[in-house]
């Protein structure tokens, strides 16, 4: 992180707060249709035309979901933003304007700010949506983050998580697990650090799951795919919180239970690699590590035929009537399992990001 003990470096106090917000989003333009008044006035306008406004928004805490001693300011800006649009991704909606506030203290400069604000633009620019406005203010407790994302769909075409039926089959795009090792690799080398500055960190050959928990991707292109495919979803959610806590949110929301397959979850070999490395189980890790961003959906079993093969969807399981609970088929044995909900938690003492 950028310290403000470089004469260099400018204190946020000679620019004040309506000063910061302009030096921080002058170079932001809007370019969609729908962005009737961005930046500038009290309020932002957007235009909806005949369509539902979908809103979602999340509050990152430094010290609770980041570490600014091995997290990038340009990433954590980037990231901010995905975790927001990968929700409106959830409701098969299209991002469409983002609202951006910041908490910070004085031992941040501007600099340090347009590091954060360089990771959102290319956000943005990367996703096609538009900062339209936000707000920043002081903090004494380090960075806070708030991001609100806004996206467009017709209501007919958007997804909840309360259709589900049994019988849907249960189906993940991507793979799971790789954002959770490649935060333990993080933690590893930051320790380290802390117990040797001299020492180098050992990120070679890590890259891809170093890249998933750093700099994750919304999955927006999974929508034009289920269009072309003739599939719609019944029910869909993204995986934020590992895959039983998505499990079983679909269930709360639909009224089933599921029946998820062990030897059915998709995960990367350098993520089951890594899981051994740490002495882990790669299967806990897709359950409970979180901070994928892909989708977790149930569509009908009779759209198997459309998505059989693809590339990016993994049939994982299916829906089962209620009372018959929620459960993974172990693999071998074929026990079952009683799917809990072990992933993130802000309020949990023993989470940490």
């Amino acid at each position: 992180m950028l310290e403000d003990k470089n004469p260099q470096l400018t204190p946020i106090s000679s620019l004040g707060e309506f000063g910061l917000i302009k030096h921080l989003t002058e170079r932001f333009s809007l370019n969609n249709s729908s962005s009737f008044l961005g930046i500038g006035d009290d309020a932002a306008i957007i235009d909806a035309a005949t369509k539902k406004v979908v809103v979602t928004t999340d509050v990152l805490a430094e010290g609770v979901h980041f570490n600014l001693g091995y997290v990038p300011l340009k990433h954590l800006g980037y990231k901010a933003v995905v975790t927001n649009l990968s929700d409106v991704a959830a409701m098969n909606a299209l991002p469409t304007q983002i609202l951006v506030s910041l908490a910070v203290s004085n031992r941040f400069p501007v600099e340090a700010l347009e590091e954060i604000y360089e990771g959102i633009a290319l956000a943005c620019k990367r996703y096609g949506v538009d900062l339209v406005g936000g707000d920043t203010t002081s903090s004494n407790s380090g960075l806070v983050m708030s991001i609100m994302a806004l996206g467009l769909e017709d209501e007919v075409n958007l997804v909840r998580r309360s259709g589900a039926k049994a019988g849907d089959l249960l189906v993940v795009t991507g793979d799971l697990g790789g954002a959770y090792m490649g935060l333990q690799i993080l933690e590893r080398e930051h320790a380290v650090f802390l117990a040797n500055p001299n020492m180098q960190p050992e990120m070679n050959g890590y890259d891809y799951i170093l890249e998933r928990q750093l700099k994750p991707e919304a999955r927006t292109d999974i929508k034009p795919i289920l269009e072309a495919l003739g599939v719609r979803p019944t029910a869909m959610i993204d995986v934020s919180d590992g895959l039983a806590s998505e499990i079983l949110h679909l269930s709360d929301q639909s009224g089933v239970g599921f029946r998820l397959y062990e030897d059915k979850i998709p995960i990367d070999p350098l993520t089951f690699a890594t899981a051994e490395e740490f002495n882990l189980n790669p299967v806990m890790a897709a359950l409970s590590g979180g901070e994928d961003y892909e989708l977790l959906m149930t569509i009908s079993a009779a759209d198997y035929e459309k998505i059989k093969g693809h590339l990016d969807f993994t049939v994982i399981g299916h829906a089962v009537e209620a009372e018959q609970g929620n459960h993974m088929v172990l693999a071998g044995s074929g026990e079952l399992a009683e799917l809990t909900a072990q992933g993130w938690d802000a309020f949990l003492k023993n989470n940490r990001r």
